[in-house]
């Protein structure tokens, strides 16, 4: 934990928010297609996507193992005139309170070990946004983790998630904020 802690403190710890004030452009599209209730966003960094959700009428909680990305979060909620709340904690050791939340948000962060914990987490009906790199993605060199272990296989996503609904997915390679990502995208339901 505190390799990790110190890594993302590091990066939060700048002026500038890393990732910027605007949510997921995938969130973004679509917010439309999401059960209103209580969220959970999974590695909320700066809290750009809990903010967001917040905006549009959800109950967040935003989890990370940084303070000073969940210091930026809750500035920032402040600042668009909403309220989330934070949670410091480290995902590897947490357990998500079962059939609490009707929408788990998680972008660009993997751990396989925790899906069975997010789907538990999930009300029935609920559902998860999901998107992250795709191994493909590191031939690409526009950024990302350096790790084989944080990168999804081809299909992987969607048997991770297999005995959900799936509503969306998508895999390829997309052009986003100028730079080009392998990456899979998912909305999926609790039966």
């Amino acid at each position: 934990m505190k390799a990790d802690q110190k890594h993302w403190d590091k990066r939060f710890g700048k002026k500038d928010f890393a990732f910027g004030k605007e949510p997921n452009p995938f969130l973004k599209k679509i917010i439309r297609l999401l059960p209103k209730g209580k969220a959970f966003d999974i590695a909320a960094g700066e809290g750009r996507n809990a903010v967001f959700l917040a905006q549009h009428g959800f109950e967040v909680d935003a989890v990370d193992i940084s303070e000073k990305g969940l210091k930026k979060a809750k500035k920032l909620a402040k600042e668009k005139g909403v309220k989330i709340n934070t949670f410091l904690i480290d995902l590897d050791q947490y357990q998500i309170q079962k059939e609490r939340y009707d929408l788990i948000a998680n972008f660009y962060f993997l751990r396989r070990r925790l899906i069975p914990r997010m789907k538990q987490g999930l009300k029935k009906g609920g559902r998860v946004i999901f998107e992250t790199y795709l191994l493909e993605h590191r031939k690409l060199g526009t950024g990302g983790p350096k790790q084989a272990k944080y990168f999804l296989k081809p299909n992987e996503l969607l048997r991770l998630f297999k005995n959900f609904r799936i509503l969306f997915y998508r895999e390829g390679i997309f052009r986003e904020g100028g730079k080009k990502k392998a990456i899979a995208s998912l909305i999926a339901e609790k039966p």
